[in-house]
């Protein structure tokens, strides 16, 4: 179930009469589960409570209900039952019909509501259904009750009304909805004078069954497209002269409107009589962007960014700057008028805005930043000066688009009633500016300039007008001349796996002139190269929330260095974290915040998340493209290591076509005597046969002729096709080897010593890389990497903590899998010079994580390296390793990973001063 699902399920839970007995699993079957689940509780075979005619459900919630006037009392005996404590509960909940109370028993969060307005506290309770909550939905429940009501009325629209169900409709439809929430919230804020103008004047004007709805809403829209002194002539219906005019093109244009049946029509009346006073602009927005997206709705009322995260990108992009502005102006009226004539010139411009949750949050703190100056000089009540033009936007739907510039509408009236009063903000609210400032289109493709130039008044769009269908480019005037403009946002990621042809193609018309490597690049690169070919021709920042990806392996060298080029650096940066959105699936997603500028100051802040969640800064006199405090240095692959550890090669290549490599069913087949098996079949290792444990043979014949080969008869067969699958490669080499067709292609391993075998390719969840020691008789297979006669210190290394950090950042990833690389990450890894001290006890304590692998025999390395079953003397093993390996390096273990990278950038600095990106 989604947030939407559940919240109207609660609603209809509160609505009905309150039955005793049933109440907890109507409660829990009102938060998605199932019925067999409740069956169970209801037969007390997964009932825990010790409470009679309680329910508690493990690692989840203790609910009773009570005689009337026992509730607090029955929630402190549920707060202090040892049953609710053993049984992990999130929550306690109580009621006795009349009043409802519950508290949250890790954060110690409580409600106490009437009974009847419980499902106002649902998002409170968000988690029993698995979904990840924030501070704001657990304090509003409108903005998703709001959602799915809409929903249900589109819906209902678009299944009555074929024609608008089409693509070329569908913008009309989305148009139309616009109109109806601007409406919603119009009546209910006092824009329209009345009381509950717009839904009392619809259930009273049209007809019971619906049948001149579309009709009635269509005068109302027309009469707010018609100026009070031009309505005498246009006729228009007495009874819609009280709604106001309202301009801005909101109403201007086609007033066509969806015919309605009964159930749309009683959904309409639904929708109208919620309080829309309640709305929340920046949470309002990202959920019912999922309304007029088919593919979205699944998971409606689940998008969601928390205002916390967004400041993450806000507050050192600017807004930290103008609060310590003004706390340096104190109450000197002339640094105060100073700081707001700065504030009415910034431009804050999303070039990927969605529903304008940025550019909402941006306006309200500088408006707030406003008043407090306004409040300083002795000017509470001065009209405010930062205008709505100022916070521009692209946006490549169309309904997201009209959200966004309806939200900063709602914000500037909800800022203008808070800082002036009622009065006033309905005084200079209506009519609405008519000028359009959120672009619909292809940001990629958009010459952002003309969006949001540095400087001067006007601008020319060449996009849609978002309020007008007949319009194919607007002319868009800035209030006041330009000052600083800052970019924000949070882009479309998409690595290159995943790109549509559309997607690819934008990324080609942005780089094709810069490098012929692009398509590695993630889609979110394309925003980054645009945001600094913008900072050429301004004194532009810009900071953008992406994938990690762009920070780490073959992405670095390809994108890092163009934008360096154009004179940009790295001002700020947030290192990987949660970017929490309020659905579960969705708060696992990884990302960076990245701050380009041209101007970037002496001082550049470095956020990383300690153990505890706490996001902490350090101060940096660079940031490097891997989001390190350092130089613009970045590695290169190296042919040999630049340390003095042992060389590292591919493993043996086969191009065999399949036939000189054997499942142990086909080896079986081959029917050979023990002797010929212990003379021609090895075990032969890639990542999958070593990591979980399956085999793999192979016809190893390296010390005979192709003649004597062929006298083998198990073989012949599988040489032939060895020689037809080489003869017709398109590869000049691998034609040649048709010559040897008995032989692999690569033969790496020539002698019989210990080998150490390095996965290309590996699970990034894994605390430590799975690399390890075969026996003298089994091969490696390419595209793994194998380390052949080596000494077992190496182990040490590969198998340590600094070096997955390493690899992490420098070789990346293929897809989500951690991509290793010989050339780029081991022989590029910065190393102190070893002592043959310190090999002798790296030594040791690679033969203490082997010896730990070994009592767990036969679990495989992905049983034994999974992070939350990983054994803990193996654990211990690793923890020893790295204990003395990082002695080695600054004569203690490293507090975090940034740390670790710092180091290691500062080694590979002094090792390779040569490689510095200039």
């Amino acid at each position: 179930m989604n947030a939407v699902e559940i919240e109207e399920a609660v609603s209809e839970l509160a609505g009905q009469p309150f039955d005793r007995d049933e109440f907890p699993f109507a409660f829990l079957e009102a938060f998605g589960n199932k019925s067999t689940t409740i069956k169970r509780l209801r037969d007390g075979n997964s009932n825990k409570s010790a409470n009679a005619g309680a329910v508690l459900q493990r690692n989840n919630i203790h609910i009773a209900t009570c005689d009337a006037g026992k509730v607090s009392e029955t929630l402190t005996q549920l707060r202090e039952s040892p049953a609710t404590i053993k049984a992990k509960a999130k929550f306690i909940l109580a009621t006795d019909g009349i009043d409802f109370q519950s508290e949250n028993m890790t954060s110690g969060e409580t409600i106490v509501s009437d009974y009847k307005d419980f499902h106002e506290h649902f998002g409170f309770f968000l988690e029993l259904a698995g979904i990840s909550t924030v501070k704001e939905i657990r304090e509003s429940a409108f903005d998703i009750k709001a959602t799915g009501r809409l929903n249900r009325l589109y819906i209902e629209l678009l299944r009555s009304n074929s024609d608008w169900a089409t693509a070329e409709r569908r913008h009309d439809m989305n148009h139309f909805f616009a109109r109806l929430i601007f409406c919603f919230f119009a009546e209910d804020t006092n824009i329209f004078s009345g009381d509950n103008l717009f839904t009392g004047t619809i259930q009273q004007m049209s007809a019971s069954d619906a049948s001149d709805t579309h009709e009635i809403i269509a005068e109302i829209f027309r009469a707010m497209d018609t100026k009070v002194s031009d309505r005498k002539s246009k006729e228009i219906r007495n009874w819609a002269l009280k709604f106001p005019y309202v301009n801005g093109q909101l109403f201007s244009g086609s007033i066509d409107c969806p015919k309605f049946t009964k159930i749309a029509r009683s959904y309409l009346l639904h929708v109208g009589n919620l309080d829309w006073k309640k709305i929340n602009p920046d949470i309002f927005g990202s959920m019912i962007q999922a309304v007029a997206d088919d593919d979205e709705r699944g998971a409606l009322g689940m998008h969601y960014t928390s205002v916390p995260n967004i400041l993450k990108v806000l507050n050192p992009l600017f807004l930290d700057d103008l609060r310590a502005q003004l706390e340096e102006a104190g109450d000197n009226a002339r640094k105060l008028l100073n700081l707001r004539k700065r504030m009415s010139r910034i431009r804050v411009f999303d070039p990927a805005c969605g529903s304008g949750n940025f550019l909402v949050i941006a306006y309200k703190e500088i408006r707030k930043i406003e008043n407090e100056i306004n409040i300083r000089r002795g000017e509470p009540n001065f009209s405010s000066e930062i205008p709505l033009t100022n916070f521009r936007g692209i946006e490549l739907r169309d309904f997201s688009a009209e959200i966004a510039r309806l939200a900063l509408i709602i914000a500037e009236f909800q800022c203008d009633v808070l800082y002036l009063g009622q009065q006033l903000a309905l005084a200079e609210f209506l009519p609405l500016d008519a000028q359009n400032w959120i672009t619909k289109g292809n940001a990629l493709r958009i010459n952002w300039l003309s969006v949001c130039p540095p400087t001067g008044t006007g601008v020319k769009l060449h996009a849609d007008d978002l309020f007008s269908t007949d319009l194919e480019q607007a002319e868009i005037d800035f209030d006041n001349e330009g000052g600083e403009t800052y970019i924000c946002g949070n882009p479309p990621y998409l690595g290159s796996t995943w790109q549509s042809k559309e997607q690819k193609a934008d990324l080609q018309a942005i780089f094709k002139d810069y490098t012929k490597t692009w398509k590695s690049l993630d889609y979110v690169a394309g925003w980054f190269m645009k945001a600094a070919e913008y900072g050429k021709f301004t004194n532009a920042s810009s900071a953008f929330v992406s994938t990690n990806s762009i920070c780490q392996g073959q992405q670095v060298p390809i994108l890092w260095p163009l934008i360096f080029k154009t004179g940009h650096e790295i001002s700020f940066a947030h290192t990987s974290f949660k970017w929490a959105n309020l659905a579960s699936y969705n708060a696992g997603v990884t990302v960076a915040i990245i701050s380009i500028s041209n101007h970037p100051g002496s001082v550049r802040k470095l956020y990383t998340i300690n153990e505890k969640g706490q996001s902490i800064v350090k101060e940096e006199k660079y940031i490097n493209a891997y989001l390190v405090g350092n130089e613009n240095v970045i590695p290169k692959k190296a042919s040999k290591p630049i340390n003095d550890c042992n060389i590292m090669e591919f493993g043996n290549k086969a191009s065999d076509g399949g036939n000189l490599l054997l499942t142990g069913e086909e080896l079986a087949h081959l029917n050979l005597n023990k002797s010929d098996k212990e003379k021609y079949i090895r075990k032969i290792y890639g990542a999958a046969e070593f990591i979980q444990g399956k085999l793999e043979y192979c016809i190893w014949l390296p010390k005979i002729s192709l003649t004597e080969a062929m006298k083998i008869s198990a073989f012949n067969g599988r040489i032939n096709k060895v020689r037809e699958m080489r003869l017709k490669s398109s590869k000049k080499a691998t034609k040649q080897k048709a010559n040897t067709p008995h032989l692999f292609d690569e033969i790496k391993q020539t002698g019989e010593g210990l080998t150490l075998i390095v996965p290309s390719v590996s699970s990034e969840n894994r605390p430590y890389l799975p690399a390890g020691i075969l026996d003298k008789k089994s091969l490696v297979k390419a595209p793994n990497f194998g380390m052949y006669d080596a000494p077992i210190w190496n182990l040490a290394i590969i198998t340590s903590r600094i070096h997955l950090v390493w690899i992490t950042n420098v070789c990346g990833q293929l897809e989500t899998r951690l991509r290793y690389s010989n050339t780029l990450g081991w022989n590029t890894f910065p190393l102190p010079k070893l002592t043959a001290k310190n090999k002798e006890d790296l030594t040791a304590c690679a033969e203490e994580i082997l010896i730990a692998r070994e009592r767990h025999f036969p679990a495989t390395i992905a049983d034994l390296y999974d992070p939350e079953k990983m054994p803990e003397d193996l654990r211990q093993a690793h923890e020893r390793n790295d204990e003395v390996l990082e002695r080695i390096y600054i004569g203690r273990r490293f507090k975090n990973d940034t740390e670790r990278l710092e180091k290691l950038f500062e080694l590979y600095t002094q090792m390779t001063s040569k490689e510095k990106v200039v």
